[in-house]
């Protein structure tokens, strides 16, 4: 039963595109760019190489006026050429810098889609922000949308600077999209549920009320066991990926990011409390507690 409901959640978690959207070539300058889509001066691409022995694309958007970096892990069923008019949208509305990148055997990324690819894959990012663009971690907030959430809550409790966590529409675990278990079994997949109670920052939860893919009870119930609670977001009527498209998606992040500039990281004791409201959230048209 075990090695079953592992082989199942396993091939829950991974629906690479096929064909992926974008391929990698090296330009007159020798820059690399993505092919198929518009030349931006603004987004530098690497390949990068992973402990597990691949070779993962990764992609970074750079603002003029970043304070903070968006270390982006993104969903399932998509690549770095579906997500390239978000990451423009996201940069230019909060100004940051995003670094995204797509796991193995996603997009133009070498190998194939497992749970430990996936943590090679972003330790390989965050080793490439500090090397090549020094960002420091009180700069970084780490983003993880769906499936993304596992290789976020995987690096998050390794970095004990880090400035942010947002889970948007993030799981408990592999096992428990697909069934309602108390207990945390041995062979589920990305153990959100455990790995969140150890994250030292700022955790702000985004999930929609209909979502039919990932049930809000998940984003609930990680926002309930986070150590720093962030008022969260519940997004009256938003699915599993159509968040983007509500103005509270943009309005609640934009504020979280700038509170964020607020948090002294050398005084944790000055940092930020929260206390929401289910009033509050009614007046606001949107469920936030």
């Amino acid at each position: 039963m075990g090695n079953v409901t592992s082989s199942v959640a396993s091939k829950l978690a991974f629906f690479p595109p096929d064909p992926p959207s974008y391929d990698v070539h090296e330009e007159n300058d020798g820059r690399l760019a993505l092919t198929g889509l518009p030349s931006n001066k603004s987004m530098d691409v690497h390949l990068l190489d992973t402990k597990g022995g691949n070779k993962i694309v990764a992609t970074f958007w750079k603002h003029p006026f970043a304070r903070f970096t968006l270390l982006y892990s993104h969903g399932n069923a998509v690549d770095l050429g579906q997500m390239h008019d978000l990451f423009i949208e996201l940069s230019a509305h909060l100004r940051v810098n995003i670094m995204s990148y797509d796991y193995s055997g996603y997009g133009a990324s070498s190998g194939k889609p497992s749970e430990l690819n996936t943590y090679y894959d972003i330790e390989a990012v965050c080793n490439c922000l500090k090397k090549e663009y020094g960002v420091k971690q009180e700069e970084l907030i780490l983003y993880g949308q769906s499936v993304g959430s596992g290789p976020t809550l995987h690096l998050a409790p390794q970095l004990h600077k880090l400035r942010g966590v947002v889970l948007h529409s993030a799981i408990l675990s592999g096992v428990r999209v697909l069934y309602s278990v108390k207990t945390t079994f041995w062979f589920d997949i990305y153990k959100n549920i455990d790995k969140i109670q150890r994250v030292n920052c700022p955790v702000f939860v985004i999930h929609g009320t209909n979502d039919d893919v990932v049930d809000w009870s998940h984003g609930k119930r990680l926002w309930e066991l986070s150590k720093e609670k962030y008022s969260p977001l519940w997004i009256k009527g938003g699915g599993h990926c159509d968040l983007e498209t509500f103005p509270e998606y943009f309005k609640y992040l934009r504020k979280f990011i700038n509170e964020m500039e607020k948090i002294s990281i050398t005084h944790p004791d000055k940092q930020l409390t929260y206390s929401p409201s289910f009033t509050e959230c009614e007046s606001n048209k949107c469920l936030r507690f």
